[in-house]
């Protein structure tokens, strides 16, 4: 009886075993499991390489500031002055993706007849000039109802200048802060 079950369970065994083998590396395989999922998923992942993201400053990985190649596609200094530069309105809605402030509609409180919007879009992964764009929307109070107004194309350069210009100033504190 103990010979039959022997007999009866050779047979698994034996597939078991080369189940078990046929997994393995007849190669000689020297990688880490991290570097074979970096070569098989060589373009990263939506977090970046090192599984996460950072918005306001360096990754502390490689040392990089403009974000991972194939993470967050916005400029961390540029991200962080849009959000100061914009802090006074309202947002909607803030894609650190994308790169894209949605704000909602703000009156002043010296003009309450007059309100603003403003769509802000990170273009780039580089602290540059061209690397903001700002669309600003105006209505005024007309009785009870609100109508679409003119906005001077310097109200949009204004803004822009200034997230720049914040975005600079953080870029120098961290780089003076790194000494």
């Amino acid at each position: 009886m103990r010979r039959s079950r022997v007999v009866r369970l050779a047979p698994v065994v034996l597939a078991a075993s080369l189940a078990v083998a046929g997994c393995s590396s007849w190669g000689g395989q020297t990688e880490t499991v991290d570097e074979q999922i970096k070569k098989e998923y060589k373009f990263g992942s939506l977090l970046g390489t090192d599984g996460g993201f950072n918005l306001f400053g360096k990754n502390k990985r490689n040392g990089a500031d403009q974000g991972d190649p194939n993470g967050i596609g916005v400029n961390s200094f540029l991200w962080r002055a849009s959000l100061d530069t914009l802090s006074f309105m309202p947002i909607v809605s803030a894609d650190p993706f994308g790169g894209v402030i949605l704000t909602d509609w703000y009156s002043p409180p010296d003009a309450p007849n007059e309100r603003f919007k403003v769509n802000l879009y990170i273009m780039d992964r580089q602290l540059r000039a061209d690397g903001v764009r700002v669309s600003v929307f105006k209505q005024q109070r007309a009785g009870a109802d609100w109508r679409d107004s003119t906005v001077g194309p310097e109200t949009s350069t204004t803004l822009e200048d200034a997230v720049l210009t914040r975005a600079r100033q953080l870029r120098v504190a961290q780089q003076a802060a790194a000494r």
